[in-house]
């Protein structure tokens, strides 16, 4: 479908929206979440997880958005946000859109085309003002420029075509910032054009935000407000909305026990389990010794039995596959066929590890001489849990790990400096594309480049699947760099996790993604029926 025909259906649904009876959605009603960890900052450039992008998600707007009834999200779902329509030029390197009029910033300032190039400028490093980590810098490597046109319109020029550049601007990670609040202030006091205005950040209490009675999109939102509830212990979470004292859990974060818990003690529970798009993983530093000798890497990636952690920890709900989520409900992941070819993906698990072990005696070590390190890992549960099951396989290849929990302020600066020998990670891919999977946490010189992975013949292999416009040929492209990752042990996957979100009947106007936990918490349309 073209661009006019998106257009024209996302018009036709606006226009129902719009005929709907009064009473089919009710106003009014704080919704109280409960929320599993506190971030370090308010501001979604600067934050690598949901812990600080989803609550800030609905403060924001970007150029245009993933439909938030549409569970899969992907360039069909692409629709309208502070931008009214698009268009790429006949050479498909540059992007302009036509923005909305009228829009005003929570202070009361006038959004305009100055506040878009303001915020890619920024991203790109080249503004006056500077983030203090900028994650998703590699998403726009391909981006020469950011032009306006006039006050309500503006072109992204590109180096070359790149046909799921609009699903990098859709993602919940690309919001616009204000041109005039400098990034310091939007760590602590953010300041959107969404429908929620920031209200509060208590550290390891809450996240407050308040409805926006100035908000461009009439009727919107229902809310009056929502309560993001601090609460780190998972069973205390679970007691909390049980008890009726919030009204859904921390999205996307409750695993397969925890959600038959639920439902054991309140049928009358809504629960969905979903493929997030986030990864378990091994960090492997192969910038430093020991893990610096790729045969040892090779032999980490030989020793994991990765049913193990799905049978484990998701009850085999869990699904097994490489840098992109498998199908089907991911639209890029290898078929499940082809993922059990890949180098150390063979499911005779006792084959690969006398390997991984020979590998291991031929650097001298074995039963009376075992490598002593530790693992790394943030300090909550969905990394702690999969990190004591590393390490006790890693025991089968002579390794004695001694479990390093991070607190989450600390966790990525900690990786960011290659401050570890090997790490339990999980890796969220904020879009479903290769595009955003490759470049940011394979690309050399990428900030989320934990490892230190650099292979240039990748890089090259990547930015020609980025122009390639064929969805099926651009699979086949992406499939082999798939091949080529997991021979060079680039962040082995130990699984792709599918997790749960639950809230009571009244809580209406909810749709989990089931492709990315970060497109879907605007929050805009939800409503509470009581």
């Amino acid at each position: 479908m073209n661009n006019v025909g998106r257009i024209a259906l996302w018009a036709t649904a606006m226009l129902f929206a719009c005929v709907v009876p009064a009473n089919a959605q009710k106003a009014g009603g704080i919704l109280k979440v409960f929320f599993f960890d506190s971030p370090a900052s308010m501001s979604i450039h600067e934050e690598a997880t949901i812990a600080g992008q989803g609550p800030m998600m609905g403060v924001f707007n970007n150029l245009v958005m993933y439909d938030q009834a549409v569970p899969q999200s992907g360039l069909k779902s692409v629709v309208p946000d502070l931008a009214t329509e698009w268009s790429w030029d006949t050479g498909r390197t540059q992007l302009s859109f036509k923005l909305r009029t009228g829009v005003k910033w929570h202070d009361g300032k006038p959004f305009t085309a100055a506040d878009v190039k303001c915020t890619w400028d920024l991203l790109l490093g080249r503004g006056a003002e500077k983030l203090r980590v900028n994650p998703r810098k590699t998403w726009y490597a391909n981006l020469d420029d950011i032009v306006t046109n006039g006050d309500f319109g503006v072109t992204f020029k590109l180096k070359r075509p790149q046909p799921a550049f609009l699903a990098l601007l859709a993602s919940g990670f690309s919001p616009v910032y204000p041109c005039h609040v400098p990034p310091a202030l939007m760590r602590q006091n953010p300041i959107g054009t969404g429908p929620f205005k920031f209200v509060e950040f208590k550290r390891n209490e809450q996240i407050r935000v308040a409805r926006n009675p100035d908000y461009w999109k009439p009727g919107r939102p229902y809310l009056d407000g929502i309560e993001w509830r601090i609460i780190k212990n998972q069973s205390t979470g679970m007691l909390t909305f049980l008890a009726g004292t919030v009204d859904m859990t921390s999205p996307y974060f409750f695993q397969v026990p925890m959600l038959k818990d639920i439902a054991s003690q309140d049928p009358k529970a809504i629960c969905k389990l979903v493929p997030s798009n986030v990864q378990r993983n091994v960090i492997i530093n192969r910038t430093a010794p020991p893990f610096d000798n790729p045969e040892l890497r090779r032999a980490v990636a030989l020793v994991l039995d990765r049913q193990a952690f799905i049978d484990t920890l998701t009850q085999g709900k869990g699904d097994i596959g490489g840098a992109l989520l498998a199908p089907p409900e991911g639209i890029w992941g290898m078929p499940p066929d082809m993922i059990r070819k890949l180098p150390g993906y063979d499911p005779d698990v006792l084959k690969n590890r006398a390997e991984a072990r020979a590998i291991m005696r031929k650097f001298g070590y074995g039963p009376d001489k075992h490598l002593s390190l530790k693992v790394s890992t943030r300090d909550i549960a969905p990394y702690r849990d999969p990190a004591v099951i590393l390490i006790d396989q890693l025991k089968e290849i002579y390794i004695d790990a001694e479990l390093e929990p991070i607190d989450t302020t600390g966790w990525y600066p900690k990786v960011f400096r290659k401050d570890y020998t090997i790490g339990l990670n999980l890796t969220g891919n904020g879009i479903d594309d290769p595009d955003q999977a490759f470049y940011e946490n394979y690309a050399c010189g990428s900030d989320s480049n934990y490892d230190g992975y650099c292979n240039a013949d990748i890089d090259k292999l990547v930015a020609q699947q980025s122009m390639e416009p064929d969805q099926e040929t651009r699979k086949k492209m992406v499939w082999e760099i798939e091949r080529r990752l997991a021979e060079d042990v680039a962040r082995p996957v130990l699984y792709h996790n599918r997790s749960g979100t639950c809230w009571h009947p009244y809580v209406k106007g909810y749709s989990p993604m089931i492709n990315s936990i970060y497109n879907g918490n605007r929050m805009e349309d939800v409503w509470l029926d009581r």
